[in-house]
């Protein structure tokens, strides 16, 4: 079964008046990305990643002529970099969505997109009158120690030994 991700922009914030404009991000091999690359990344309005697909696909391929490489070859390249792009293809929607200001609010398991919005929309409106608490911001950054509280795990009780040996001071 496909897993999407549902995307809100910041702007409305996640509420009745934004349901229309989340976005369902399918997880997985894009095989129209793979076939048409560049036109799959315009349709999309992916402009970044097709600036650097462009510029990373030109700079292979004079790589490996520069270095006498067949054009058979840097056709097989250029197949298995229009593979790569079909495997990253939604990863690069979520990065264009994240930059956009857009926010991850959940994942969701469906057969198709239209199972996969009835069932996110199902469990948030059944969220929506304690809010929605479920929502992962992707642009912020790791926490650090700092941020971190420490706690020291509970002590052990004498009698509870841990590992193989059945009492405490047993031979090997």
């Amino acid at each position: 079964m496909p897993v999407y991700t549902v995307h809100a922009p910041l702007a409305f914030g996640a509420d009745l008046r934004a349901t229309d404009r989340f976005v369902f991000v399918r997880d997985g091999f894009h095989l129209w990305a793979a076939v048409f690359g560049v036109l799959w990344l315009a349709w999309h309005r992916l402009w970044l990643a097709l600036i650097g697909w462009i510029i990373a696909v030109a700079a292979v391929d004079a790589i490996l002529l520069s270095a006498g490489i067949g054009r058979g070859n840097v056709g097989l390249a250029d197949i298995l970099l229009a593979i790569l792009l079909g495997l990253e293809a939604s990863s690069l929607e979520r990065w264009t969505l994240s930059r956009g200001g857009w926010r991850q609010l959940d994942i969701v398991v469906g057969d198709d997109r239209d199972a996969a919005e009835r069932r996110f929309f199902e469990r948030w409106s059944a969220r929506r009158s304690g809010g929605y608490d479920q929502m992962v911001d992707r642009g912020a950054p790791p926490p650090t120690r700092d941020n971190l509280a420490i706690r020291t795990p509970p002590p052990l009780p004498h009698a509870s030994i841990i590992g193989l040996f059945p009492e405490p001071g047993c031979g090997r």
